[in-house]
């Protein structure tokens, strides 16, 4: 199918609703993008609320039909829900160490340049702390010294020069009680940042007196204040702050003034400021050790002191330093406190990290495969179904495994199996149906169309089958104008073997009755039973009763073979109708009589099978000849038709059931 045919396809699948807001969203590109004029003024805001609205429905409508396509497969529902699961908890998780790690470095950056910053404050003080005890010490003892000679000795000037290998650019100056001026640190320890005319210096400030002199003040100003050692933060200095960090940025600022311009001010920790400076190093970042070692900029902030004149003591402005490092760096300053233990430590972790890894990819791996497992048995069950609604029921599932998906595979193999050979036997029974029904057809053709008349005779017979085709069989032959043959019978077997015999039946006995009319009955009964006996297997015979009835001289001879015995009527006595022999198509050469027996008016004849004899009711117990003889009594004066209906009828009520097991035959003669 082409894409053209597909687009027809879906949009032919969508609602009026989506169309209308489809055309919306074309209508506002093309009026965006073609200028309207007067049209786009006009709609103004209520085009782009349209618009939002309409592109808000589109969006919740594609996410439904992509969750309807994409969730409707069994094996994408796995997939989503595995996802779901075990794959976004571990996304989670790994997302979650990810930023904790570099939360984690962040913080031992930070922590790394303020160590090393304050270490450079406390150096500071220590030089700070040394000169004034030296000071004090000489002054306690009524001994002067001037800066120069105070700088000179051995155990200061080494002090110094230690000092200045990691503090580049130290000074030292001493100031009396006048130059401090009204600031609240007079005479006051202080070690810290501080910021005077535009630098950013490390200052450390002590009394320049003994903890027992009396202490300078404004009014005796001729004594020392105070000695202030302070080193200015440079790059130099920033070079050598914490070795394992890369670039370090400090940038510094002051409180703004009125007449600052607006854009140079902003907002840091409530304070309204002006950035002054920034001081930064020229070292690069250390090289990369693995696509996980990413560079991580950092940032702390640091409080300096306003070191102006005119500033109060408490006044303090934020400085922000920036940083950059790798991970890989911070890691080896971590473990080398551990010493020779360090590398083992690392090693440690690694395969630690690298058996999680696989514990994960193997978890991975296996509910890829079970998932592919579900699924592949489940998409082979989908198109076994496929085929069974086609009707092709020789499609076969492979079995892959053998566990419950693939016992069910099994049994819906061996259910196609079995229906397909129901279908088989379906259609075989089919075709038998067929053949019966034309075996049906072909039997009523053996049955009399109409009845005979004779002269001072009433006719009735009704032949009920058990089966489609019947293994009773009666018939009447016209022998005369005053001569009429009756024949009963009943097949051996039933169904189309027994309707072939039936039908070989009659044609040799009308064949015999009507070729040779002055033939007697045990004649021709002789004659068919040779026919039958030559003519068919060992197992196959029928009873036969045959009767040929003369209306001039009205007498009814007959002779009955192996048949059940016919009911001869004459008022209230009921005469059996059972000479002759035995059956016929069983023996070969088997004599049998011919009975002759008065037919006078108002006599019934009623001749039947064993199927009006044989059913039983719900104790078990057949209807038998009594009954039946009883049930002839009681309608003997009904017309023929109406008798051979009462008696089926008082048969069936026995029985409780209109299931025949056996076919029923009953003929009715009334002589007149």
């Amino acid at each position: 199918m082409s894409s053209l045919h597909r687009l027809r396809a879906f949009w032919r699948t969508t609602s009026a609703l989506d169309r209308a807001a489809t055309a919306v969203i074309i209508f506002a590109i093309l009026a965006w993008t073609i200028p309207l004029g007067r049209l786009l003024s006009f709609l103004g805001g209520w085009l782009v609320l349209i618009f939002l609205i309409a592109a808000g429905y589109l969006i919740v409508q594609f996410a439904r039909w992509t969750r309807k396509r994409l969730l409707w497969g069994l094996r994408n529902r796995l997939i989503v829900a595995y996802v779901f699961i075990a794959v976004v908890p571990v996304v989670l998780l790994a997302t979650m160490v990810g930023i904790s790690g570099y939360l984690l470095y962040f913080q031992l950056g930070a922590h790394l340049l303020s160590d090393d910053l304050h270490e450079r404050i406390d150096s500071t003080a220590h030089v700070a702390d040394t000169l004034a005890r030296t000071l004090a010490a000489h002054r306690n003892s009524g001994t002067s010294i001037t800066a120069a000679n105070l700088f000179s000795q051995p155990g200061i000037a080494a002090l110094l020069d230690g000092a200045r290998q990691h503090l580049s650019g130290l000074q030292i100056h001493i100031v009396s009680a006048n130059e401090l001026g009204a600031k609240a640190r007079v005479l006051t320890r202080f070690s810290g940042l501080v910021q005077s005319g535009g630098t950013l210096w490390i200052e450390s400030a002590v009394p320049a007196t003994s903890a027992d002199a009396p202490a300078p003040s404004p009014q005796n100003s001729s004594l020392p204040g105070e000695l202030l050692v302070r080193v200015p933060v440079t790059a130099a200095l920033l070079q050598t702050l914490a070795p394992d960090l890369g670039p370090v940025q400090l940038t510094t600022f002051r409180p703004a003034a009125n007449s600052d311009p607006a854009a140079e001010v902003f907002s840091l920790d409530n304070q309204r400021l002006v950035r002054v400076a920034q001081i930064s190093n020229a070292r690069a970042l250390s090289p990369k050790q693995g696509w996980y070692d990413i560079e991580i900029k950092g940032n702390s902030t640091l409080n300096a002191t306003l070191g102006e004149k005119d500033e109060p003591t408490s006044a303090t402005v934020p400085v922000v330093a920036a940083f950059s490092m790798r991970p890989s760096a911070l890691t080896r300053r971590l473990f080398t406190s551990l010493g020779i233990v360090g590398d083992p430590v690392v090693v440690i972790l690694i395969l630690i990290g690298i058996f999680f890894l696989a514990l994960e990819i193997a978890a991975l791996v296996t509910g890829i495969v079970l998932t592919r497992t579900i699924t592949g048995a489940v998409a082979d069950l989908y198109e076994a179904t496929r085929h069974v609604r086609q009707g092709d029921f020789r499609h076969r599932i492979h079995v892959r495994q053998r566990d419950q998906l693939g016992v069910l595979a099994e049994s819906f193999n061996a259910m196609t199996s079995s229906i397909s050979e129901l279908i088989e036997e379906q259609r075989a029974r089919q075709k038998l149906e067929n053949e019966l029904t034309i075996a049906r057809e072909v039997q009523d053709q053996l049955f009399p169309r109409e009845l005979p008349s004779l002269p001072g005779l009433e006719l009735a017979a009704i032949c009920r089958a058990a089966r489609v085709v019947s293994g009773d069989y009666y018939d009447f032959v016209k022998l005369g104008e005053t001569k009429l043959g009756l024949a009963i019978a009943d097949i051996s077997g039933k169904g189309i073997s027994a309707a072939l015999l039936m039908a070989s039946l009659q044609g040799a006995l009308r064949s015999q009755a009507i070729l040779d009319g002055h033939r007697s009955t045990s004649q021709v009964v002789q004659t068919l039973n040779r026919h039958l006996f030559l003519n068919t297997s060992d197992d196959r015979y029928a009873t036969l009763f045959y009767a040929e009835y003369d209306s001039a001289a009205r007498t009814l001879c007959y002779t009955n073979a192996g048949h059940c015995a016919p009911f001869f009527v004459h008022g209230s006595e009921v005469a059996k109708l059972d000479q002759g022999g035995t059956v016929v198509g069983l023996f070969d050469y088997t004599e049998y009589k011919q009975v002759r027996v008065p037919a006078a008016p108002g006599s019934l004849f009623v001749g039947f099978s064993d199927g009006l004899l044989e059913p039983e009711n719900v104790y078990g117990e057949e209807f038998g000849t009594a009954r039946l003889a009883a049930e002839v009594l009681r309608l003997r004066d009904l017309p023929v038709e109406r008798v051979a209906e009462g008696l089926l009828s008082a048969v069936e009520q026995w029985a409780g059931t209109a299931e025949q097991a056996d076919d029923m035959t009953v003929i009715v003669a009334r002589f007149r």
